[in-house]
Order: C-alpha cells, then structure tokens, then sequence
C-alpha cells in the first residue's frame, strides 16, 4: 500500500541586491535587527533612523568568527520568543558574514521559517557573504558544517558603512572579489590588477561585478550541487586553516587568500596553471597585504581535516582549482600522493 504525495511546485525566491545609499524602509510586521557590538556603536543609529516598523528591537552579539556558534544562534532565537514574533515578522541582519549568516539560519528555522533582510556593513559580507541565501554556524568540527539555504527578501548594499571598515577587514573582502574574478572572469581580474580600489567610484564598480558574477551563479545553481561550489576556492584549504587557528588568528578572506595560493600550487603541478599566473594571483593578494604563506604544523592531520568539508565525500576530496584566470574546473580526482606533496609544501621544513 503506497499514499503518494504530489509536492512538485515552483517557489520564486528572486529579490534584488541595491547598491546605494541605503532607503528608507518600512515594515508592517515586528522586526528584529541583529548586529554585533562594534556595528551597534559605529552605525545602529544611522540605521535606525531608516527604519519604520510595527514593532522594533534590537538584537546585539558579541563581535567575532568565535562567536559563530550555537550558544549565539540561542540568543537570537530566545529574544524572538520572548517578544512574540510570528511567522509574519521580519529579521534584519546588519553587520558582516558572521551577523549575515547566523541571522539567516535563525530566520530559517524559527517557526519553520521566517522572512530576513541583508544590510551588510563589510566588503567580504557586500560582495559574498550577503548574496545567495547561505546560512549557518561554526562547530568544534568546522566551519559553517550546521545550516540552510535560506534566501533573503532583499539585499541593501550601502558604500557608507565601507567608510569606517579596518585596513584587515577590507583586504579581506578584497580576498572574496578575487576570488569571482580569478575563477569566473578574466577581464575582471585583469581590470582588478590596474584598479585602486581606494578610490570610492572604483570600489563600487568592483563591488557591482563581484555581484553580478555570484548572483550569475546563484541564479544557475542556488543549492550548490554543481556550478556553485567553484565559489569555494580557497576555502577548501582556508576552512582547515580557520578551524586549526580557531578562527582567532586569520580574518575569514585572509583564510582563503592562502586557500588561494595553496589550490594556485595544487593547480600548477596539475598542469591548471603556469608560474606566471600563479604569480600574477599571489602578487594581487600581496597587494592588498593579504598573508599568503601558512606552516602546517601536521601535515596529516591537516590531510584529514579535509573530509569534513561539506563538499566531500567518505572517500574523495573535492577541490576547487583555476584553470588559468577566469576558469575553474571542480575535481575529485586528485590523488594522495599529489594532494600530501602541495601540503608538505606548506609543511614546516
């Protein structure tokens, strides 16, 4: 005896990325904004003053990568019992990835789902983190291994905030815009080479393509079970150094600036790259004072760190490597004896 269940649908989850000042919004609902204490002191009255709603509150975290956690994910959700959110209610994340992606998740799973709005405040959120829908929190045994794809409603990318981001901080974004040109455009990479990006025109034209490449993406595969996952170049290799740091030495884009370099080298001794174009990538990381160096303390351990990257498998790692600049072939055909030669690279002498 069989009872069928006919779910097959269409669901339209499109919204739209703006890039400007930010407008003024109005919500019908409760609303929550979570952020974290430095965007609270830098920017929350700035926001607030944006904002009309039903019902207002304002959820603050702790600032910091370590704090990406479920204790956190807790408090945003006993807040929103405690103040009676419904379905029908709304929450804003206004902060980086760390705010972006744990505001998502929670959103994702209170009530079984609620709608949230993106208002990133980084380059790295602006760029990535806020565009895509992905959602979660950090464990003892990796990065972002609980979440959801959980599209946002829209997204607000606001220059502003950009204006009081640290020297680290921005670099790091810059890692993420590298990253998009190095495997999907090479007119973009070679436009990012000539670029000053502390110019406030350029930046923004930087921040639109990096935009357009992922929501591109997106658009083709929003639950990452192919074309996608070439957006995690460099984070392969910049999850296990995050983890093995415990998210306190490295900002997450100086994380994959070496990711970056490590698949570079990966990809040069499978004949992906030349030296010319593995040094073309270092030297725009490099010139951002991006780290692309990184001793591994314990090559195998490092090695099996690997299997708990979400894109691979019991038996195979999967890597993300450039084929040349603005192309990218996703592998697991890699075998040891190549992917221990690439980390004894990196291993101490």
């Amino acid at each position: 005896m069989q009872v069928h269940i006919e779910l097959k649908k269409v669901v339209d989850d499109s919204y739209d990325i703006t890039i400007d000042t930010l407008p003024k919004l109005h919500f019908d609902t409760k609303v929550a904004v979570v952020t974290n204490t430095t965007i609270s002191a830098l920017h929350l009255e700035y926001l607030l003053g944006k904002i009309s709603a039903k019902e207002l509150h304002v959820i603050t975290l702790q600032d910091g990568e370590e704090y990406k956690n479920q204790e956190s994910i807790d408090a945003i959700l006993d807040s929103l019992f405690e103040h009676r959110f419904n379905r029908k209610s709304l929450l804003i994340a206004f902060g980086g990835g760390v705010v972006g992606d744990m505001t998502g998740y929670a959103a994702s799973i209170y009530q079984r789902g609620i709608d949230f709005v993106q208002i990133p405040t980084t380059l790295l959120s602006q760029v990535d983190a806020s565009v895509g829908g992905k959602t979660g929190f950090n464990n003892r045994y990796g990065k972002n291994l609980v979440g959801a794809f959980h599209q946002p409603k829209a997204v607000y990318i606001d220059p502003y905030f950009l204006t009081t981001l640290p020297a680290r901080e921005f670099g790091a974004g810059v890692a993420e815009i590298v990253k998009m040109a190095v495997t999907f455009n090479k007119e973009f990479f070679e436009f990012l080479e000539r670029a000053d990006l502390s110019n406030p025109e350029i930046l923004q034209d930087a921040i639109r393509q990096s935009v357009q490449t992922k929501a591109d993406v997106v658009s083709q595969d929003e639950k990452e079970q192919g074309l996608r996952a070439a957006l995690n170049y460099g984070h392969t290799f910049g999850h296990v150094i995050e983890n093995e740091t415990a998210y306190k030495e490295y900002l997450h884009g100086e994380a994959v600036a070496i990711g970056m370099v490590m698949a570079n080298e990966m990809a040069l001794k499978m004949g992906y790259m030349n030296e010319k174009e593995v040094a073309r990538v270092k030297a725009l990381l490099q010139k951002y004072d991006l780290p692309t160096t990184y001793t591994i303390n314990d090559v195998r351990k490092f090695y099996e760190a690997f299997f708990l990257d979400k894109k691979s498998s019991d038996a195979a790692i999967t890597f993300i490597l450039p084929l040349g600049i603005g192309d990218v072939v996703i592998t697991d055909k890699v075998d040891v004896g190549t992917i221990m030669c690439v980390l004894n690279k990196f291993g101490k002498e």
